[in-house]
């Protein structure tokens, strides 16, 4: 399994279960790393990354580890650990951020801007503040729905079998089908306690890194003379020049190892087996798997 993927389960799987022996001692990490409200009492800047890490329940952590495993490795495969990390952060700090928006428009539609408390159904009075540390989101969902994004735009045409629906359906259809199932439960006033809208941004933030990417998309440069490597530098370090899109670079990246294939079946054939090195032997075993 690739590293990052690799990597990004065990730590999910390590902070679920931080969350269930903490919470049987009365101790809630969501309070502290779930992603509050701007204006929720509780809220702190480092919320934007943490939050991807939290679940609410086993079935929450087990669906979202499981896409991430089932996309998430095919993507870091074919894109690269670098690329793929950075692609799993924007996915999921951007998924915050369209969740930051949706609430912004909460806060004014209630209009809890004009009162300095609000009435609990115990009787009580509570500052705004305070109540607003309710609006808690938690979950990789909206990182993970950018990475099924991804695996639609790489490889539209791979068929794949979602139950009900009995037959085989391509790729770019099951993406298309559950934007707009989470478009229609968002705009539907949906009070299942999912954030749609967040997994919507995860999809858009990923679409947009995507076409960056492709060169479809041009940001904005500063020069600075004594400026230190940034992202931007990681992002462009290819192993394959000329990148134009994901599937581009699969395609490239298989031909290389079938011409390195080739190449070391050539001089079995000149030279016998035991003139390989360590290392072409390797490339071959794993050729034949």
């Amino acid at each position: 399994m690739p590293v990052i993927t690799k990597n990004l389960l065990i730590i999910n799987l390590l902070v679920f279960f931080a969350q269930v022996v903490l919470e049987m001692r009365g101790i809630m990490l969501e309070h502290w790393l779930g992603l509050h409200f701007m204006l929720a009492a509780h809220f702190y800047p480092w919320q934007f990354v943490t939050y991807m890490f939290l679940h609410g329940g086993f079935a929450h952590v087990f669906f979202n580890m499981f896409a991430l495993w089932m996309f998430g490795r095919v993507i870091e495969s074919c894109w690269g650990p670098r690329r793929f990390l950075l692609f799993f952060l924007v996915c999921g700090i951007g998924a915050g951020l369209v969740q930051e928006a949706v609430q912004w428009i909460q806060y004014y539609s209630m209009g809890l801007n004009n009162y300095e408390g609000v009435m609990l159904p115990t009787g009580l009075s509570s500052p705004v503040s305070l109540y607003l540390d309710g609006w808690n989101t938690i979950g990789a969902s909206g990182a993970v729905y950018g990475i099924l994004l991804a695996f639609g735009l790489t490889f539209p045409e791979e068929r794949m079998f979602v139950f009900p629906i009995p037959f085989p359906i391509p790729a770019k259809y099951f993406v298309i089908g559950y934007a707009a199932l989470e478009l229609l439960m968002g705009f539907g006033g949906s009070r299942d306690g999912v954030a749609h809208f967040a997994h919507l941004g995860g999809m858009l933030f990923g679409w947009l890194l995507m076409l960056y990417w492709a060169g479809k998309l041009k940001m904005p440069s500063f020069a600075n003379p004594f400026r230190r490597r940034s992202w931007k530098d990681i992002v462009d370090e290819q192993p394959i020049a000329g990148f134009n899109s994901p599937e581009d670079e699969w395609n490239a990246r298989r031909k290389a190892r079938e011409a390195e294939v080739d190449r070391i079946l050539d001089k079995v054939r000149k030279h016998g087996y035991g003139a390989l090195s360590e290392r072409e032997k390797r490339v071959l075993f794993n050729a034949g798997k």
